[in-house]
């Protein structure tokens, strides 16, 4: 049996079993003590996140209404740090801000970059605190491809299309577009960018006169777009949680709070707790070239 002839082997590997169910164990409950709910006690402003481009709103969107209904969170700042991304997440985040600000005030944070999408987010807020440097603007939308006809050509592929209609097809990479197509898109384009000067105009309450001379997408610095109006104050994100506590009415010291961190299930948790320990095992069973540096002699 492989007991009796590999008595000192089995002990090994017994023991490392051992080991790696402790370890999963103690893992699990320091998971569970630690993952306490977030503490709302106290006057707090609250501070959620918009970072990178913005493609899916679900996150955010729930965080600013769950903000939006806590007592204790007497103001929101979004601090948002991104060049944009789709117009419809972007829009959906801008509608649950304007869903918001009736009830709580909302502060718009730049940091080093609010354009686009990220300005769009901004403009549905109570106001907007820029860094000087801050690019902002690119009021503006975009829609653009890659054609890869001649590619297609040159190494022998042909595409076969069979569709329902005579645009199904539109903005396919493998073949030129048609001049009916452009016009469409362009259609399309200009009608989503009237929606962004109108969205901008009804957040910063100005008329859309005053947005369509700067709505070609150019971009500001943080202290340009507060000459022009698209920002109210310069200042960091410090500056940014001050004003938003005062606009809450909060006395005193102004404390934030941020959305609880998604936290795994208890079987994805342990799943990947044990994979990590069986691989640390494995590896150290294993003689290996290291690279490390050593201090100590």
């Amino acid at each position: 049996m492989f007991t009796r002839r590999h008595p000192y082997l089995f002990a090994v590997l017994v023991m490392a079993g051992l080991g790696t169910v402790t370890m999963v164990f103690f893992s699990v409950m320091v998971m569970a003590l630690a993952g306490k709910d977030v503490d709302y006690g106290g006057e707090k402003v609250g501070v959620i996140e918009l970072v990178g481009a913005i493609v899916d709103s679900k996150k955010v969107v729930q965080q600013i209404k769950e903000f939006r209904e806590a007592e204790s969170v007497k103001s929101i700042v979004i601090r948002i740090d991104s060049p944009g991304g789709g117009v419809g997440p972007s829009q959906e985040i801008y509608r649950e801000i304007q869903k918001t600000i009736p009830h709580k005030k909302v502060i718009a944070s730049m940091g080093s970059v609010a354009a686009s999408g990220g300005y769009y987010v901004a403009a549905a807020t109570d106001g907007i605190i820029a860094n000087p440097g801050t690019i902002t603007g690119s009021i503006g939308v975009i829609m653009g491809y890659t054609n890869f006809e001649a590619l297609m050509e040159k190494i022998g592929l042909h595409p076969v299309v069979i569709k329902s209609g005579e645009f199904k097809d539109m903005g396919s990479p493998v073949r030129e577009m048609k001049e009916r197509e452009r016009q469409l898109l362009e259609a399309l384009t200009l009608k989503i960018h009237r929606q962004f000067i109108r969205d901008i105009a009804q957040g910063r309450r100005v008329e859309m006169a005053s947005i369509e001379p700067i709505a070609d997408g150019r971009i500001f610095t943080g202290e340009e777009a507060r000459e022009m109006g698209l920002v109210d104050r310069l200042g960091n994100f410090q500056d940014a949680v001050q004003w938003a506590g005062e606009l809450g009415g909060i006395k005193g010291e102004v404390e934030t709070i941020y959305p609880e961190k998604e936290r795994p299930t208890f079987m994805e948790y342990v799943m990947e707790s044990a994979l990590k320990l069986v691989s640390r095992q494995a590896l150290q069973t294993r003689l290996q070239p290291e690279a490390r540096l050593d201090l100590a002699p």
